[in-house]
C-alpha cells in the first residue's frame, strides 16, 4: 500500500479542471436522465475495480460527486495508493440519481487513467526497490492535466522530474546544437542565471561518453543526463562522474530493462511511458438496483 495523504482534489488548478470537464460533458442538461428519472429520485451506487493495480483519484471522485449533488453520502473503503484486484470496491455512495448520472464517466475518466499511471509507476519502482535508484516521469502529459498526472505518479511510489520549463534548466540535445556545443550551452545558461538571479538546476543531456566528459569540464551542474545509454555505458558514465554530478539514464528504458539500468548505479530513470502511453485501469461505476 503506498497511501498518499496530499489532497489533490483541494488544489485550485484541479477544481478548475473539474469545472470545465462537466461543462464539457453536461452543457445544456443530462438529458438522457432529465427525460426519464424524477428530479428527487434517490439512489445508491458503488465503484468496482475490474483491473488489479494501484488506485488514484478516489479524493477527486468525491469532489466531483459533491458538485453534483451537496448532500450525497460516500462511504470511502479504500484510500489513494492501496492495491486493488478485481472485484475491490472502492466506494459507496449514496444521493440523487442525477448527481450519480452527471459523475459517473468524468470520475470514470478520471481514475481509470491515474490509476493506470499509478499502477505502471508501481511496477517500475518495485522492480528497482532494492537499489537507491529512483523512477522519475517526464513532461510527457496530457496538456492541462500536468497536475493529475504528476500527483498520480506521486502516489505510485515514483517521484516528480521538473513540473515545467520554469522550474529547472534542462539543456536538451536541441539546446546543445542550436547553442553551439555543451561547453557553449553550459556556460550562457550559467551566464543566464547569473544575471537574472534565478536559482534553478542545471541538467545536461549527453549522447556519448565524450559529451559527458565535456560537461565534467564545465562542472558544476547538477544533473547529468545519459541518453539512450546502454547499462554498460551507464554503469562507465557513472564510474566517470564519480558522484560530481546528479546521474539520469533515459530513453529506450522498459519494465523488462529497468533493473540493468538501476544495476548500472544511477541515480534516475525516467520514464515517459507513465504517462504518454500508459494503460488505463478497468473500473466501472454501477447503481445498486
Amino acid at each position: 500500500m503506498r497511501s498518499i495523504q496530499q489532497d489533490i482534489s483541494k488544489h485550485p488548478e484541479v477544481r478548475d479542471i473539474i469545472t470545465r470537464a462537466l461543462q464539457e460533458d453536461i452543457g445544456s442538461g443530462d438529458h438522457s436522465s432529465l427525460s426519464c428519472i424524477a428530479p428527487d429520485r434517490v439512489s445508491a451506487a458503488r465503484l468496482i475495480f475490474k483491473d488489479q493495480g494501484v488506485v488514484a483519484g478516489l479524493s477527486i471522485a468525491y469532489e466531483i460527486l459533491k458538485i453534483n449533488d451537496p448532500a450525497c453520502k460516500i462511504r470511502p473503503l479504500m484510500q489513494d495508493g492501496d492495491a486493488v484486484k478485481y472485484g475491490d470496491i472502492g466506494f459507496e455512495v449514496e444521493g440523487l440519481a442525477h448527481g450519480l448520472l452527471k459523475s459517473e464517466r468524468l470520475l470514470l475518466n478520471i481514475m481509470q487513467r491515474l490509476s493506470g499511471i499509478a499502477s505502471v509507476t508501481a511496477k517500475a519502482a518495485d522492480i528497482i526497490s532494492s537499489y537507491h535508484t529512483k523512477v522519475l516521469d517526464t513532461r510527457k502529459t496530457t496538456p492541462n492535466l500536468r497536475v493529475l498526472e504528476k500527483w498520480a505518479v506521486l502516489v505510485g511510489g515514483g517521484s516528480n522530474h521538473r513540473y515545467g520549463l520554469y522550474d529547472m534548466i534542462m539543456l536538451k540535445d536541441n539546446h546543445i546544437d542550436v547553442a553551439g556545443g555543451i561547453p557553449q550551452a553550459i556556460r550562457q545558461a550559467k551566464q543566464y542565471l547569473l544575471a537574472k538571479e534565478l536559482m534553478l538546476g542545471i541538467e545536461v543531456e549527453t549522447r556519448s561518453i565524450e559529451e559527458v566528459r565535456q560537461v565534467l569540464d564545465e562542472l558544476p551542474v547538477q544533473r547529468i543526463m545519459l541518453d539512450n545509454f546502454s547499462p554498460e555505458l551507464v554503469a562507465e558514465a557513472v564510474k566517470l562522474i564519480n558522484g560530481r554530478a546528479e546521474t539520469e539514464a533515459s530513453g529506450g528504458i522498459t519494465l523488462e530493462n529497468i533493473e540493468f539500468y538501476a544495476k548500472a548505479g544511477v541515480d534516475f530513470i525516467s520514464l515517459g511511458m507513465l504517462t504518454h502511453s500508459v494503460k488505463s485501469l478497468d473500473i466501472s461505476f454501477k447503481i445498486i438496483p
